[in-house]
């Protein structure tokens, strides 16, 4: 538990490998190999999309744009796009798109030293709660990092990840055989509470509230991904027995 929840201290500068003048936030900018490294991956997921969209951004956010970044970071690259532009299809773009996003990232394994590199195609009207977010596209901050002291109470996320932890173990037990759709609601519905209650804490106290910090030291002991395998491992299971019976 210890090396995870020391990953959310706040470090005194960005990271050197990403940025230049790293301890001058006024003056730090995006390394140019990096960039160019970074539009180039932009420009392959986005021909991988397979439509002709009009982009109005490629930005970097998350920890590796701020001061909270950690071996568990990787490099959020965002596909800046405007859904309405989709008109009446808009919800079916965006699933297509968040589809799209998952092959592209399970088919590929690209890093950027060694930070892995996660491609998303953004709305650009939707709210974004990061403090850092730059755009690579055109070589500037949107939203400039600011270095904070942040007081994390390592015992109250420790108590309340093991809470979790225990909910998603408990459920897991718990799923009946043979019952496939019973089985998967119950996982959604653990998934979506544990969604709502990062969301709550997001719009409350921003992306050091203990409700995000449990949620990502969920993520980075592998307790999300869990409730996903199980969730994939049901279904397969279920297919496999209707082929056995045909």
């Amino acid at each position: 538990m210890d090396n995870i929840i020391s990953s959310f201290f706040v470090k005194d500068s960005l990271n050197s490998e990403i940025w230049d003048n790293p301890d001058n936030i006024e003056e730090s900018m995006m390394k140019p190999e990096i960039r160019e490294g970074l539009l180039e991956i932009a420009n392959e997921f986005i021909e991988f999309l397979g439509f002709d969209i009009f982009v109005q951004d490629v930005t970097m956010t998350g920890s590796l744009a701020n001061f909270n970044w950690s071996d568990y970071s990787d490099i959020d690259l965002h596909i800046l796009y405007d859904f309405k532009e989709s008109g009446e299809q808009e919800e079916l773009f965006k699933d297509l798109f968040n589809l799209k996003k998952t092959i592209f990232n399970s088919q590929h394994d690209i890093t950027v030293k060694d930070y892995e590199v996660e491609l998303y195609v953004q709305d650009m009207n939707e709210p974004h709660m990061s403090t850092g977010v730059y755009s690579v596209l055109y070589d500037e901050w949107m939203e400039r990092p600011e270095p904070k002291e942040v007081k994390i109470d390592k015992k109250k996320i420790e108590d309340k990840s093991q809470q979790w932890m225990d909910i998603i173990d408990n459920t897991i037990e718990d799923l009946e055989v043979g019952d496939l759709e019973s089985s998967v609601e119950k996982l959604d519905l653990v998934k979506d509470k544990i969604k709502k209650f990062r969301a709550g804490g997001l719009e409350k106290g921003g992306e050091y509230s203990y409700e995000n910090l449990v949620f990502k030291f969920l993520r980075r002991n592998g307790y999300i991904q869990k409730l996903f395998d199980n969730k994939n491992d049901l279904i397969d299971k279920s297919l496999s027995i209707q082929e056995n019976l045909k």
